[in-house]
């Protein structure tokens, strides 16, 4: 008999523990549950539109990237022209890229690449893609150069007077030694881009 009881008592122990266990589980998942409502709750449409613009983000990636520098490259073999900004005059190094990108991108960029150097992302040198913004000391300043960015160590650029739009390796010396960094543009940038 007293085994018996022994025996009940446990079983009642066990069970106890089992449903303060599921309990917990559940108030957890409800806890959850509520605060997923209570956002969604309180401004459903805007739930809807975030949910529905990252599934869009995730089905069509900016074009930014490749369009910068596929526009970039339609203008190989332009002369160089200090303070040049168009096929018709020739370019400089930022006067490519401000080209580039209001062409491809619609966006009004800073002149100087300088004012550039702030604008989007910082990048590691290893972990460029093509259409980012590389920077070079040309001339005893930081940014005082810029190209756009190709893949495999090439970049775009407008180098100097009596050269043209060309490409180049950013592993020659020169470019090694001088490189300063680089800049991705966002998706969003229009917004940016035109206040500065």
């Amino acid at each position: 008999m007293v085994l018996l009881s022994s025996l009940v008592l446990a079983g009642c122990a066990t069970n106890q523990a089992s449903q303060k266990q599921h309990a917990d589980s559940s108030m957890l998942i409800r806890a959850e549950r509520d605060l997923y409502l209570a956002q969604t709750q309180s401004d459903p449409l805007g739930a809807y539109l975030a949910n529905r613009e990252l599934s869009y983000a995730r089905r069509n990636p900016p074009k930014s990237s490749s369009a910068l520098a596929s526009t970039a490259l339609s203008v190989l073999g332009i002369k160089y022209r200090y303070g040049g900004e168009t096929p018709d005059t020739g370019f400089d190094c930022s006067g490519l890229v401000t080209y580039a990108a209001e062409k491809s991108l619609g966006l009004k960029l800073p002149r100087r690449s300088v004012e550039l150097a702030r604008l989007g992302t910082s990048v590691k040198r290893d972990e460029l893609r093509k259409g980012d913004l590389v920077f070079f000391n040309t001339r005893g300043s930081r940014f005082s150069h810029v190209g756009i960015y190709l893949g495999d160590h090439k970049f775009v650029h407008a180098p100097r007077t009596g050269s043209v739009v060309r490409i180049e390796s950013m592993n020659i010396s020169y470019w090694k030694k001088r490189y300063n960094g680089a800049r991705r543009l966002a998706a969003n940038m229009a917004h940016q881009a035109v206040s500065n």
